[in-house]
């Protein structure tokens, strides 16, 4: 199976905030955001493994600033680790100044799908080489997020999470 980039998986969309999908306060709300930021995820995903994905996780949202009513939204995301079939997604969300165009990160995520056949059952998907400083340390930093996720669900012992115990022990 031939090794992909990030940038093989990368997806961008962009929309804008109609007053529907706001909250009172005239923000975008949460869930829709998420559900955008899926969307994106799960292209990325399909892009990496060419196969049927499906959201096992989402692992990590942070929401830094609000997103108005009006805004002009641009979600990028890209598989920043592939496992055996399984594969974390990393997005980032923008806001683009009206009047300067200017972007301003406002969120960011990590999400987790498994590539699956028309049973549902997980298949081997493609490795990943990361080329950027960014995309090295998202891939340095993903089995530490797979293994703390694991430990978290009691589906492996803190023990065996040797890249966890290296961060802390050295």
């Amino acid at each position: 199976m031939e090794t992909k980039t990030p940038k093989q998986s990368l997806t961008t969309l962009t929309d804008l905030v109609l007053p529907g999908e706001t909250n009172y306060l005239d923000n975008l709300f949460g869930g829709e955001l998420l559900a955008r930021m899926d969307r994106a995820c799960s292209i990325a995903a399909r892009r990496h493994s060419r196969r049927i994905v499906v959201t096992a996780s989402v692992n990590h949202v942070a929401f830094t600033k609000s997103v108005p009513v009006g805004s002009v939204v641009t979600i990028e995301a890209k598989v920043s680790r592939a496992f055996t079939s399984s594969m974390e997604v990393y997005v980032d969300v923008w806001i683009e100044d009206r009047q300067s165009g200017e972007k301003t990160k406002v969120n960011e995520g990590i999400y987790t799908f498994v590539a699956v056949d028309e049973t549902g059952k997980p298949v081997p998907i493609p490795s990943l080489k990361p080329e950027t400083p960014l995309e090295i340390e998202r891939y340095d930093g993903a089995l530490r997020r797979k293994q703390l996720s694991l430990v978290l669900a009691g589906k492996m012992k803190p023990k065996e999470a040797t890249e966890l115990k290296a961060l802390f022990l050295n």
